[in-house]
């Protein structure tokens, strides 16, 4: 079964990286089909086998010889193994459709933010619609209770920050990752929002260094924060609990 999720997931990942080239593009994410962007020749269904194709032409169009970015197979290996880490802490249940459908979301708002350095409003305000039905899909089938006063705080608190942080850098943090801090905020309640945030900070200075180092980005250069944010939320939502017991057992009870 979970072999069955992970392509599942890679075929998923294929879409994704049609929505990551169009959308900054504002283009039309279901017409025309698939075509390399190189020659425009529309491909065909063995061209679209997710990470398999890839290889097979060895990262090259068929048609025109250019070279495949090795984004497409990454994309499609990512989405593939999160939705097969969902599956197996959730099984299939409510919870799996929720945090998949999060997960290519955030895939994609990654990636157009590593480009272009923007992160789509629609994208963010899907992010939240789908956080609100979830929350009251559980409620509704499984009267589990729905704390919307700490999904609400927890909203207000990442986007106040970060507002502040906005302000305090003169520009340094953009709008969108205001709006995406809010609305994953409101996924993951007060607590784990503050290790969301702490995380993502972290992750940043550790990603910058190194790119630094690599002289892949100057001193001066722009790095994009919503991925940073994202690869936070994926590690709060999947070992949150765990790294805040371990918080409070080495600081608190140590």
């Amino acid at each position: 079964m979970y072999i069955l999720i992970f392509i599942f997931g890679a075929i998923i990942g294929s879409f994704l990286n049609v929505c990551i080239y169009r959308i900054p593009r504002e283009e039309s994410i279901v017409y025309p089909s698939s075509h390399c962007p190189k020659c425009n020749t529309p491909l065909k269904w063995y061209n679209l086998i997710p990470i398999l194709s890839f290889l097979l032409q060895k990262g090259k169009c068929r048609y025109c010889g250019e070279l495949i970015s090795p984004q497409y197979p990454i994309v499609e290996l990512l989405n593939g193994i999160l939705y097969t880490i969902i599956f197996y802490l959730y099984g299939a249940s409510v919870d799996f459709v929720f945090y998949s459908s999060i997960m290519s979301i955030l895939i994609i708002i990654s990636f157009i933010d590593y480009y272009y350095q923007i992160i789509p409003d629609a994208l963010v305000a899907v992010t939240l619609v789908l956080a609100i039905v979830y929350k009251f899909t559980l409620l509704i089938l499984y009267k589990m209770p729905f704390n919307s006063l700490d999904s609400l705080l927890a909203l207000l608190l990442g986007g106040a920050l970060f507002l502040i942080i906005a302000i305090a850098s003169k520009g340094g943090m953009g709008g969108g990752d205001i709006k995406l801090i809010s609305a994953l905020a409101f996924i993951l309640g007060v607590k784990k929002t503050i290790l969301n945030i702490l995380l993502s900070f972290i992750i940043g200075a550790v990603f910058s260094i190194f790119l630094l180092l690599l002289k892949k980005k100057g001193k001066k250069d722009t790095i994009p924060f919503g991925p940073f944010i994202n690869i936070a939320f994926v590690t709060t939502l999947l070992l949150g609990d765990k790294i805040i017991e371990w918080y409070i057992s080495y600081f608190f009870w140590g």
